[in-house]
């Protein structure tokens, strides 16, 4: 397989403008299974990501509303586009090179938080889905969501 070309700085920045301008997903998922806000208090970053997961434990759909920095909102919509499909164990292994690789690790030195937000929300959400699940197979409720978001970075 033919190796790709390098990245200049500048194709990492029209990528991320590309997302932040014209975000993938970017809707409220009213038949999710799960939501959970996540937040970044340093900044103001706010994300709420929505998952519809199958039976199979796989993503069928995968949405997100928020608002704050370009890199956050960009990094959301990457990460709907890279989570749908997958199950809840591929999001588990997922860990946060893979933002720093398509973000270009120059960009993002000094946005950790901002552009890892989104993965560690869905990565949220799932735990939250697990013991949601647990918690009806005990026939306890469902634990209420927090009043405000979650910081998960």
């Amino acid at each position: 397989m033919p190796e790709q070309p390098e990245w200049t700085r500048e194709d990492f920045m029209a990528f991320i403008l590309d997302h932040r301008e014209k975000p993938r997903n970017h809707r409220k998922m009213e038949d999710a299974t799960v939501s959970v806000t996540g937040g970044n208090p340093g900044c103001g970053d706010i994300v709420t990501m929505y998952l519809k997961i199958g039976d199979d434990e796989k993503i069928e759909d995968i949405s997100f509303i928020g608002e704050g920095c370009t890199i956050s909102q960009a990094g959301a919509s990457f990460m709907t586009t890279r989570l749908k499909g997958k199950t809840t164990a591929e999001l588990d292994e997922m860990n946060y090179d893979i933002v720093f690789e398509t973000f270009g690790r120059e960009v993002m030195a000094t946005r950790p938080r901002c552009a890892t937000l989104a993965l560690g929300t869905a990565k949220a959400a799932v735990q939250k889905y697990r013991d949601d699940k647990r918690r009806a197979s005990l026939g306890e409720e469902s634990a209420p969501l927090p009043e405000t978001p979650v910081d998960v970075t």
